[in-house]
């Protein structure tokens, strides 16, 4: 019988994406994989926990055992948008080895939960996952948005996790995600700013040993540049004055 394994990362996402599976499929094959980068929000965990119990399965958890700062002293490599050695190492690999030891490519199916907006990612997201076949049922019709993953959630019963409530677009590393853009460490300095100050203080950390580097960039006159998160919080506690 067919493997049925989610990547179940504790967003909303893999959450429908476990679902959908469910529905077509059962859940006496059904794993839910899921990956600790040790600087989760609990309230992940928590999600986790109900939404897995809801399904009546338990979930499987890996981890490397280290954070992702600890990853970038490591690799000595701060990571940015671009490239994240801490998604590499904390989660793909983790998962990559529970896959081997557990899931025979043959008779296993990964699902990822992108959805349909993110359909662009489908062929680097196969090619890394190779050589399990990769499904994205929340690209398939009906096609939903995230509110409407996270309505389906509570009239399931469950209250999604909180970071959705605080206004983060995903539920991943407490908010605090150096994939993300200017604009959400913006919005974790306004919202959460004690785990803005850790993050600055753990960048500063970096910076002292790999020189002038930075999670953020800016461009000015047609140049690349660092953007540290303690020039960001700077600005944004003193704008520059029009005039």
């Amino acid at each position: 019988m067919t493997l049925h394994v989610v990547q179940y990362s504790g967003g909303i996402g893999s959450w429908a994406t476990a679902m959908r599976v469910a529905m077509r499929h059962g859940t006496d094959r059904l794993v839910l994989l899921a990956a600790d980068t040790r600087v989760e929000d609990p309230d992940l965990w928590r999600f986790v926990a109900d939404s897995a119990a809801h399904l009546g399965v338990k979930p499987v958890i890996v981890a490397d055992g280290r954070t992702p700062w600890q990853v970038f002293a490591d690799q000595r490599f701060l990571g940015n948008s671009l490239i994240a050695p801490c998604s590499l190492h904390l989660k793909q690999k983790p998962c990559r080895a529970w896959l081997t030891a557990h899931a025979d490519p043959a008779d296993t199916i990964l699902y990822v939960g992108i959805d349909w907006a993110e359909k662009g990612r489908i062929p680097g997201i196969e090619k890394g996952w190779a050589p399990w076949p990769v499904e994205f049922p929340m690209c398939d019709p009906p096609y939903l948005t995230k509110q409407q993953m996270l309505d389906w959630a509570r009239a399931e019963g469950l209250r999604p996790p909180r970071l959705y409530d605080d206004g983060f677009t995903h539920n991943n590393c407490f908010g605090v995600c150096v994939r993300a853009g200017q604009r959400q460490w913006r919005h974790l300095l306004e919202v959460a700013p004690e785990r803005y100050a850790a993050a600055e203080a753990e960048e500063e950390k970096l910076r002292a040993h790999l020189g002038d580097v930075a999670i953020l960039k800016e461009r000015r006159q047609g140049v690349t540049y660092p953007l540290p998160l303690r020039e960001l919080r700077r600005r944004a506690h003193h704008p520059r004055q029009p005039g």
